[in-house]
């Protein structure tokens, strides 16, 4: 399958945190860096999301004290796991995966940088309410289909690809090029919740320029 003019890669959050040996490791993050490397080779349009948490974020267990990281504690916009400190603004977390091919990006959208609302969604805040730009910006440049990979597929990517389904954007994700943190069987979950909101799901050779 040949990406078009109307597909959009849209890689999330492959920084240094989520990284092996990052605050907030993915388990086999970097696997997925060779194959999304080889994907912006072959599309011709690119985003990348950065997570971008200002210090003291309402989404880290060091803002609850008494709290352990990975809780799940009730916010006025909703339930939010308690994450270690991760993805700080400026800091070295906080930077893309130096070996990522960053600069084939057209645009980088920076979320959850409200201190009192967390963004996993590529799209919409935390709260549901708050977009982040990204559905206009796709709109207004003709995008029809967003191709996801990146980290992590139970949080991040997914909630990414759920949006926008109801942004009313075809949706694929890469199973290849994502990795999940998978507590208590959330990958599964999030995979069935895509797949019954319509999200596709292929493999990252599927997607060449032929």
């Amino acid at each position: 399958m040949r990406p078009t003019e109307g597909d959009v890669l849209l890689v999330i959050d492959l920084q240094a945190d989520f990284l092996p040996g990052g605050a907030l490791a993915v388990p086999d993050g970097d696997a997925v860096i060779a194959p999304i490397n080889r994907l912006l080779g072959q599309f011709p349009h690119a985003v990348l999301t950065q997570d971008w948490h200002p210090p003291g974020h309402v989404s880290f267990v060091t803002s609850h004290p008494g709290r352990a990281p990975f809780e799940t504690v009730p916010l006025a916009y909703g339930p939010q796991v308690l994450w270690p400190e991760h993805c700080v603004q400026g800091s070295a977390g906080a930077e893309l995966a130096p070996t990522l091919n960053a600069a084939r990006a057209e645009l980088v959208i920076r979320k959850g940088h409200h201190r009192h609302v967390d963004s996993y969604s590529a799209f919409l805040e935390a709260d549901r309410r708050t977009p982040t730009g990204l559905a206009g910006y796709l709109r207004e440049r003709g995008f029809t289909r967003v191709v996801l990979c990146g980290l992590a597929t139970d949080y991040c990517v997914a909630w990414s690809a759920l949006d926008a389904r109801a942004a009313g954007f075809e949706a694929v994700v890469l199973a290849d090029a994502v990795r999940g943190i998978d507590r208590d069987g959330s990958v599964a979950r999030a995979w069935a919740e895509m797949a019954a909101a319509g999200v596709g799901r292929a493999m990252s050779g599927t997607f060449g320029r032929g």
